[in-house]
């Protein structure tokens, strides 16, 4: 199809001249549509944000009260309509990513442009599951968009990391995990399999734990490490950025396994080199399949893909007769939680 014209891809973001709207930009701006909470997508400093309520309230979070503009932003509740102007029409569907995270759905004259944000296919009790809608335009990230990422089942990874807890009662185990959203995903899951006893948190998953807890989401009991060491952990799990797994913090621990979530850990050298005893394949992004099975299922007459593995998934659409094409956008996967 034609380009629209009425959205533009520019380095700083997705841009909406008739109305002067940014879709997740690199800079701050007048308004601003924000997909989700991670810094490579959301940042402070715009004088009015449009985004889930979640999404707000993770912004207020991380990045205190003004982060979404002087009036606390405007909350947009997945599948409500809002009409922004020039005749383009706006609703929010669920993306499956994180807490709050939305595919950002516009309309105008007759054309329908989905911008997924970052998002991923699979179940996740902390986050509504992405909601599929057919379109004209789809903009979709490809941060594993190579076919070698192909995430495994996420309960044979939680059975793997309670294996480990078991067989090593003298250690605790100690899994490095982005704060927002990948961490809450653990405790959820790991809950989810039977697993009731306190978890520790490192003082920078606290907060954002919280904030979970009070947006509805159960994750049980959760004591911050603090002050503790030696035998009280032992037995534990403890989950903490991964940085500080590297760090003098870490030398508290009694005699960790040390475990990674994420989905570069597919990536077995990159496990070798992190001194990652287990990883753990846990992704919160759309692996090789979900990707080209989302793209089929939505049927769009265009891709455009944001970032990650861009050559690969445009190859991909091209051998399936899809029009395709990379955007050059910047700042993105600075921040992206896996």
């Amino acid at each position: 199809m034609a380009d629209p014209g009425w959205i533009q891809p520019l380095p700083a973001g997705l841009y909406l001249p008739g109305i002067d709207i940014w879709i997740d930009p690199a800079r701050s701006v007048g308004r601003a549509i924000i997909t989700h909470g991670h810094a490579d997508h959301a940042r402070a400093g715009h004088a009015h944000v449009l985004a889930t309520a979640e999404t707000l309230a993770i912004m207020h979070q991380r990045f205190g009260p003004q982060a979404t503009g002087v009036s606390g932003g405007q909350a947009l509740a997945y599948g409500e309509r809002l009409a922004l102007g020039d005749g383009i029409s706006l609703m929010l569907l669920p993306a499956g990513h994180v807490l709050g995270s939305a595919q950002v759905v516009l309309e105008k004259a007759g054309t329908r442009i989905i911008v997924s944000g970052d998002y991923k296919r699979r179940p996740d009790p902390t986050c509504a599951l992405f909601e599929p809608l057919p379109c004209d335009i789809f903009i979709t990230e490809a941060t594993f968009g190579l076919p070698v990422f192909r995430h495994p089942d996420t309960a044979r990874e939680i059975r793997k990391l309670l294996a480990a807890l078991a067989a090593n009662p003298d250690r605790c185990v100690a899994v490095g995990a982005y704060a927002l959203g990948k961490a809450q995903r653990v405790i959820a899951e790991l809950r989810r399999a039977g697993h009731d006893a306190p978890i520790y948190l490192h003082g920078a998953m606290v907060a954002l734990c919280a904030l979970y807890e009070a947006q509805g989401v159960a994750l049980g009991d959760l004591r911050p490490v603090g002050t503790l060491k030696g035998d009280v952990l032992k037995g534990a799990i403890i989950i903490a950025p991964p940085s500080a797994l590297r760090d003098v913090w870490s030398r508290r621990l009694p005699d960790p396994v040390i475990a990674m979530a994420s989905g570069w850990m597919r990536v077995r050298q990159r496990a070798v080199q992190s001194g990652i005893e287990l990883p753990l394949v846990i992704s919160d992004h759309a692996d090789w399949d979900e990707l080209t099975a989302t793209i089929t299922e939505l049927n769009p007459a265009e891709v455009w893909v944001t970032h990650g593995r861009e050559e690969a998934l445009v190859h991909w659409c091209a051998l399936n007769q899809r029009r395709a094409r990379a955007l050059a956008l910047v700042g993105r996967e600075a921040e992206d939680g896996d």
